[in-house]
């Protein structure tokens, strides 16, 4: 039975293998690429540019009824007496009525504004989706900072893994040798396990990143970094340069100068019309009061008199909604100048405290050499190695994680200044 069991786990254990050897190694794109394949390819994107599209269907339907149009309309009328009198027929049995229109408006102010603000609310669509696509953009390079950390931490933990096996090993001669005991090899054990259980976890981490980029990059299966980005920060900001740089700005101050429009157009919603229209007819056949050709020319002119306050309501509503988006684009200048001076000092912090741990896992890794040493010629135990083993595993954790800050503290400073992506 237990040779079966154990024919049973080879073959399981072979299967599991193959399947994994058989599954696809992530893609590798660098970070320009996988920002540039993110904002050219993910499905919000091409969503915000469909807005575009409505937008600009709109304006051909506002532009539309400010153009001449023409209709046309066909009659056939069939009584069940024709009607005449002595010789000449009043009503013919069957007729065909054929009666083209063409109507020209020649003034329209309310028809005119509406296509102005039609044309205002495109460029709003497409400050939108300039402002949806530096949004992907962003989570594109966060999420490729979060690969990048990812493997750091892998290396951190696998550079530990061979430190705490070559101990492990250490231990294990000397317990054959006499020299040891096997409280000390258990506890080296015990380490070596405990990173290959933290190995499991950063490889998870890793690989939910760079599944989440490959969502991103509307790719079908994972993407991973291919390397290190590199931001440059200019260490000169001109807030004049900067605030009108930012996307988010750029779209509110559209939508200001839109609801602006709105306002002073109010006027043309009471505003006189003129229509010009002219309207031949043929009929076959004639009668004797309806002659085979006419025509008929009308010049139409409408004046509203009396609303009952309608047009007092919708112009005090538009107010509303300039003052409003006003209000946002204060609200907006406000927390923009609050990212950028959190984004400069935050950058200033990560760049001094990468350089203090960066000494404290310099001076940790010389304590785990010296603690070494020392348990080799038997001046300390092991537990000593252990602690100074966790101290320099966590001190190059640390550097690991204060790079990975700094990196995002950059990068949210040129987000906050309009220059990501550029």
């Amino acid at each position: 039975m237990r040779r079966v069991m154990g024919a049973l786990l080879v073959v399981l254990a072979a299967s599991v293998g193959g399947g994994l050897a058989q599954e696809r190694a992530p893609r590798r794109v660098g970070f320009d690429e996988a920002v540039r394949e993110a904002m050219a390819r993910n499905p919000t994107v091409a969503r915000a540019a469909t807005a575009i599209g409505r937008a600009e269907a709109i304006l051909s339907q506002a532009r539309a009824v400010t153009r001449p149009s023409v209709t046309a309309r066909v009659n056939s009328t069939t009584v069940d007496t024709p009607v005449a009198f002595d010789d000449d027929v009043i009503q013919p049995r069957h007729q065909v009525t054929f009666a083209p229109s063409v109507s020209i408006p020649i003034l329209a102010p309310a028809r005119w504004a509406a296509t102005a603000q039609a044309q205002d609310q495109t460029a709003v669509a497409a400050d939108s989706a300039d402002e949806v696509r530096t949004q992907i953009a962003v989570a594109a390079a966060q999420t490729y900072l979060a690969i990048v950390s990812s493997q750091r931490q892998v290396s951190v933990e696998e550079r530990s893994l061979e430190t705490a096996r070559a101990h492990l090993a250490n231990a294990e001669r000397r317990l054959e040798a006499g020299a040891g005991s096997r409280l000390n090899m258990l506890r080296a054990a015990q380490e070596a396990t405990a990173g290959e259980a933290r190995i499991e976890t950063v490889q998870f981490e890793l690989r939910s990143a760079q599944e989440a980029l490959g969502v991103l990059l509307a790719e079908n299966g994972p993407v991973d970094a291919a390397g290190e980005p590199t931001f440059v920060v200019p260490s000169t900001l001109d807030e004049s340069v900067w605030m009108n740089a930012r996307p988010d700005i750029k779209t509110q101050g559209t939508i200001i100068r839109a609801a602006d429009r709105v306002v002073r157009d109010s006027w043309k919603d009471v505003g006189p019309s003129a229509t010009l229209s002219f309207d031949p007819q043929y009929v076959v056949p004639a009668g004797i009061f309806q002659p085979s050709r006419s025509w008929r020319f009308t010049a139409s002119l409408v004046q509203p008199i009396f609303q009952g306050g309608l047009e007092r309501a919708v112009r005090k509503q538009r107010q509303l909604a300039l003052m409003d988006a006003r209000l946002a684009f204060t609200q907006l200048e406000i927390q923009a100048r609050s990212e950028v001076r959190l984004a400069r000092q935050a950058v200033a912090s990560r760049q001094r405290a990468l350089l203090i741990v960066r000494r404290s896992a310099e001076q940790a890794e010389e304590v785990l050499q010296i603690t070494t040493v020392a348990y080799e010629l038997g001046a300390t135990t092991n537990i000593e190695v252990i602690d100074a083993q966790r101290s320099a595993r966590d001190a190059e954790t640390a550097a690991a994680f204060a790079q990975d800050g700094l990196e995002q503290a950059r990068l949210n400073l040129l987000v906050a200044i309009g220059r990501f992506p550029e």
